[in-house]
């Protein structure tokens, strides 16, 4: 299958996870944010058609649909990020319940008939697994690079050892691991504890010979900055904000093609 550029999208980039649970969603939406805090023009769609999420994470009004004009869907910007999500085009309250050409179908539509406005960098927020809906995606698109998430665990590694695998099957340039609650502080007495265990990241990293882009802790920040739609970026100057910026400059390196071989591990503490 030949693979057709999206209208108006220069490069498209892919967060995955293997397993439900790791906090890509989040990452995807503040990684969006932090790409166009650095000058980027970037979109953001939303791929997960069975369970869309983005524009609750992105403060999206519920309700709120897209203005179509010339059989052309407008995306909603939100935080400077231009986004579309299945969310915006369905009933919150109505499951999809299809089958994978059905939802192949979907996300081929959202990619295609979304007028996108000269976007950068398409950020792609990926379901979990390694279905159809990924598939689709590495088929049709031309996919620039892909980001895995992960959590220290073994079961997580698990499945982001298959997310890999998988991208380098349909051959995907896998840009790096980003390795999500990888410790927690006590906001009582300020002791830190890596509660899923530690090393999971880089023993994947290493294992693929791709970067550890981030370790990020298992922090209050993303569980009231999702509830409100508000990114963790709105901080700009806490260490979380920080630690998306340096993955955002990497990454912009990367999609120029000037990225090294190993990128910098950005390692933080949630105070």
């Amino acid at each position: 299958m030949d693979k057709q550029q999206i209208p108006g999208v220069k490069h498209v980039l892919a967060v995955a996870s293997g397993k439900g649970g790791v906090g890509k969603s989040t990452v995807a939406a503040n990684l969006a944010v932090a790409l166009a805090r650095s000058g980027s023009r970037v979109g953001l769609l939303d791929a997960d058609i069975y369970g869309p999420s983005q524009g609750m994470l992105m403060g999206v009004p519920q309700g709120t649909r897209p203005e179509v004009s010339d059989n052309t869907l407008q995306p909603i910007v939100a935080h400077g990020v231009q986004c579309m999500s299945m969310s915006f085009v369905a009933s919150s309250k109505t499951p999809a319940v299809w089958r994978g050409p059905m939802a192949s179908g979907a996300l081929t539509q959202l990619m295609n008939q979304t007028a996108w406005q000269e976007v950068d960098v398409l950020i792609v927020d990926m379901p979990p697994g390694t279905g159809d809906i990924q598939l689709t995606l590495a088929q049709q698109a031309p996919v620039s690079g892909a980001i895995v998430v992960t959590t220290p665990q073994d079961l997580a590694l698990l499945d982001a050892r298959k997310g890999i695998e998988m991208f380098r099957q349909v051959h995907v340039p896998v840009f790096g691991i980003v390795e999500n609650m990888a410790t927690h502080t006590c906001s009582n007495c300020g002791h830190e504890e890596a509660i899923f265990g530690t090393g999971g990241g880089d023993r994947i990293a290493e294992e693929y010979e791709v970067p550890v882009l981030a370790r990020l802790p298992l922090s209050m920040e993303f569980r009231v900055g999702d509830a409100a739609g508000v990114p963790v970026l709105n901080e700009p100057d806490g260490p979380v904000a920080d630690a998306f910026a340096a993955m955002a400059a990497v990454v912009i390196a990367q999609l120029a093609g000037a990225a090294p071989s190993s990128g910098p591990t950005i390692s933080i503490v949630d105070d």
